[in-house]
């Protein structure tokens, strides 16, 4: 029977099913999930394909997974309840001035003016109680560094301190934006609750905690990897070091963010990951020394098994590494006890394995990964090389091509359902470069920082050989990414989805390995040139013999119509949608609109942007990777969605937080046309957006009051300020852009919204007095369905007259939370709910999204 004969695996499956639905499912959910279960494995057994002892296994593994998810999730609250009930009634601006007594639990990261790392407390003393409490709770603490020798103190900390921390606590930020990343998730799927922000090394007391605790452990396994992370600051130049640590020892917090950038346009951040790959290298390389030195099989196999956990603790110990590590360990375990089954069965096991030791790893992309791609690996790669012809030289490049299309297409769907973004050229890159960096550069890399350590004149020679070999890489991963044409947009996908790919490919695998099976045995029953006459008996045989291959046609064709079919579904998921977005996206202290026409075009007014304050000699404080609103949260929202161009691009001035966002935009998705007000500001930021759209030969249109453009039949834009001034040049210099704002209408069906860029009440009553004094051409504007409030609500902006003359049904104020100028002024929300609009705000309410169906309006906000 099918099932019987791989209980592990179905087991393993079983139990992940279990896990994935406690984690997405509400009880409810979860005891439907687990009925369903238990029906299909009832059905396995009725249908001769299970015994009633693995149906009764599977069944169990599924209650027990769920059941301990569900207990994980109980027990993974906040010590400190009535301080999180005071933070959720105070909302999001809320901190508590804190002293907190623990270990140092983790790395200690210094990147610029600030220093990270995580505290297990054990006394926590909050400020208007009367005394420190006893508890156990977990923080990430964020250390802001006032002057430059703070790092060097704050490098001398280290995992295993006991550690006296004074500052203020705060809740970690929820998702403000629908589908954006929920920071306050994903760190409570690491028992993380608090955020404990603290001013300057002298609020935090460390000293020497006890040496033989697993942190003190853990805190040398850190110093080991910083110092050999040191040796290859000395074996290589600053432009490949940063790469090198990340290939060797998985550190990626010195690599160049562009460079990471270009590698993962190509698919290949996999190859900066210490995975199964890197681990299988390691044992190659150091079994191959060991047989060098005339080691019994015995001895060996020990020695790996013992050297695995060194490694996978060294590499970082990420979930692929782990989950590479215990296969590694359990199949040298069964090859020293002669019992070594195959790849699945030490798969499986390593999946129930991780999940008991944490169920939280199911929701990590680098588990989900690691385990789909290498399931995809074991069953696919066979059947597809198979079904490859057989050349006397080369197979060995077809076996390479095998692996790395298999590769692709069991990895695409999540890659897509993650990072929104696929490359044609990813298959080319990671045939030639996956066995050119993993099986010579990385081994050189290894070898050069081993014999660094005894003779660094000898390591630095060894790693001179690998300078070449990363100056080539470099080059052809920046060519290859650049060429756009074949870099594609995915909206994310549904996880039905996700999952019927998969379970398709599996179905096209079987098909094709049944398919290569029958011809193998077709070819090899007659040798070429004889004849044979099938005698009159053999021909019932032989017309079943037809039938079947006639099935396996249909299922192979079929899996292969259904796999096109989805991916027409997930390249086009709104084709037949005529439904218009607005979306005013929360990207703080600034602006950005993305609107969706019910054509399916795309207009983008503003980008955000965070502001910078650095003086002279404040370099040190720059991050390696600061956050940018524009590559952390609009242009992932974007991609979501499956933005792949940007019809209208509207700027509506060129202040800092309106436009640094779109730096990463125009490097990510095509813009096919500006508009903008037609000046230029003396500005780092201002001046570098320009030449970026100009190096990029975007058309920019410079556009005034009465200008109109009907983009489709349903969408229509009027432009109703800058005034035309008839300049005699088509761009002037001009400083203060707030009242030279591009001031727009865009009316979709019947509803019309006002974006109203930072102007004051001055200008308003220009506009005003322009729309009384000339009628429309084109696009009337009468009455306004939503308005955005001008300046981000501030006193001088959106007055009484401004509000009476459109009478918005709606308004939204663009604001962020922590914002120092008291936006949106009270004097405006008294205005607002003066004249009847009803106000939502980005920083109360996240983003706020308006659509339109046909003559109707909706909307929506985040709870």
């Amino acid at each position: 029977m099918g099932m019987n004969r791989r209980p592990l695996i179905w087991f393993a499956i079983c139990w992940t099913f279990g896990s994935a639905a406690a984690a997405g499912l509400d009880s409810r959910g979860v005891l439907l999930a687990a009925m369903a279960a238990a029906l299909l494995a009832v059905a396995a057994v009725l249908c001769k394909q299970a015994t009633w002892q693995l149906a009764a296994a599977c069944a169990l593994a599924v209650a027990l997974a769920a059941g301990e998810r569900m207990w994980a999730d109980a027990r993974n609250v906040t010590a400190l309840p009535a301080l999180l009930a005071a933070a959720e009634a105070d909302g999001p601006r809320a901190a508590y001035a804190a002293e907190a007594f623990g270990t140092i639990v983790s790395a200690v990261e210094i990147d610029g003016d600030r220093a990270m790392f995580r505290v297990a407390a054990d006394r926590v003393h909050v400020e208007g109680e009367d005394a420190a409490q006893e508890l156990r709770e977990r923080f990430l603490v964020h250390v802001r560094l006032n002057v430059q020798p703070e790092q060097e103190i704050a490098a001398a900390w280290q995992r295993g301190d006991r550690v006296r921390l004074t500052g203020e606590l705060a809740r970690p930020v929820t998702a403000s934006n629908s589908g954006g990343f929920d920071y306050r998730r994903y760190l409570s799927s690491q028992r993380i609750h608090w955020l404990l922000k603290v001013q300057g090394t002298a609020a935090v007391e460390a000293a020497t905690g006890p040496g033989w605790t697993a942190a003190a452990l853990l805190g040398r396994v850190d110093a080991a990897r910083d110092y050999l992370g040191a040796r290859f600051d000395v074996l290589y130049p600053e432009s490949q070091s940063g790469y090198m640590k990340g290939l060797v020892l998985g550190i990626r917090e010195d690599l160049d963010p562009e460079q990471f950038q270009q590698f993962s346009r190509l698919g290949l951040t996999h190859i900066l990951a210490i995975s199964g790959l890197h681990v299988a290298v390691f044992l190659y390389v150091l079994g191959g020394s060991l047989r060098l030195a005339r080691m019994s099989r015995e001895r060996i196999l020990l020695i790996l098994i013992l050297s695995v956990p060194l490694y996978v603790l060294l590499s970082g110990a990420s979930p692929s590494v782990v989950r590479a590590g215990l296969m590694s360990v359990l199949g040298l375990l069964a090859a020293r006890m002669g019992k070594l089954k195959d790849g699945l069965h030490l798969l499986a096991a390593a999946a129930v394995l991780m999940l008991v030791c944490d169920p939280f790893f199911i929701e990590n992309v680098s588990f989900q990964l690691s385990f789909i791609v290498t399931i995809g690996l074991i069953v696919g790669v066979q059947p597809v090389r198979r079904a490859m012809p057989r050349w006397k030289k080369g197979n060995a490049l077809l076996d390479l091509a095998a692996v790395t299309v298999v590769a692709q297409i069991v990895s695409f769907p999540v890659s897509i359902y993650y990072f929104n973004q696929f490359h044609a050229l990813s298959v080319v890159a990671n045939f030639v470069l996956v066995p050119f960096i993993s099986f010579i550069v990385m081994p050189l890399g290894a070898i050069a920082l081993v014999l660094a350590i005894p003779w660094e004149a000898g390591g630095k020679l060894l790693a001179h050989v690998s300078h070449c070999a990363n100056d080539w890489t470099f080059w052809l991963v920046e060519r290859l990414s650049q060429i756009d044409a074949l870099r594609t947009i995915w909206a994310t996908p549904p996880l039905w989805w996700v999952g019927g790919w998969l379970f398709v490919l599996g179905i096209l695998f079987r098909a094709i390995s049944a398919r290569t099976e029958r011809r193998e045995t077709d070819s090899g029953g007659t040798n070429p040139g004889e004849t044979e006459t099938a005698p009159l008996a053999s021909v019932p045989v032989f017309q079943i013999e037809q039938e079947s291959n006639k099935k396996r046609n249909i299922r192979l064709y079929s899996a292969i119509f259904l796999l096109l079919l989805m991916l027409g579904y997930a390249y086009k998921p709104d084709i037949v949608n005529r439904d218009a977005v607005v979306s005013f996206i929360d990207v703080g202290q600034g602006d950005a609109v993305h609107i969706r026409t019910p054509g399916g075009k795309h207009i983008l007014i503003d980008g955000g942007g965070t502001l910078s304050f650095r003086k002279p000699g404040e370099e040190w404080k720059e991050r390696s990777s600061p956050f940018e609103v524009g590559q952390k949260v609009l242009v992932p929202l974007l991609l979501k969605r499956g933005v792949r161009s940007i019809d209208i691009l509207v700027i509506s001035h060129l202040d800092s937080d309106h436009i640094r966002g779109l730096k990463a935009v125009l490097e990510t998705i095509p813009v096919r046309s500006i508009w903008w007000n037609g000046t230029v500001k003396e500005a780092e930021d201002a001046l570098n957006l320009l030449k970026q759209a100009n190096t990029l030969h975007i058309p920019m249109y410079q556009v005034s009051a009465g200008m109109s453009y009907q983009l489709e039949r349903e969408a229509g834009l009027r432009v109703l300020w800058p005034e035309d001034q008839h300049r005699e040049s088509s761009v002037t210099w001009q400083k203060e852009q707030n009242e030279s704002s591009v001031v727009l209408a865009v009316q979709l069906y019947q509803s019309t919204f006002l974006f109203t860029g930072d102007i004051n009440a001055e200008t308003e009553r220009s506009i005003i007095r322009n729309e009384r004094r000339k009628p429309a051409d084109g696009l009337a504007v009468k009455e306004v369905s939503v308005m955005k409030i001008a300046h981000h609500g501030s006193r001088f902006s959106t007055s009484s007259e401004w509000l009476s003359y459109w009478k918005p049904l709606g308004s939204v104020a663009s604001v962020g939370v922590t914002n120092s100028y008291g936006h949106p002024h009270p004097d405006v929300l008294g205005r607002v709910a003066q004249a009847g609009t009803q106000l939502w705000r980005t920083d109360l309410d996240g983003e706020v999204q308006f659509t339109v169906k046909g003559g109707r309006l909706y909307s929506y906000s985040r709870e």
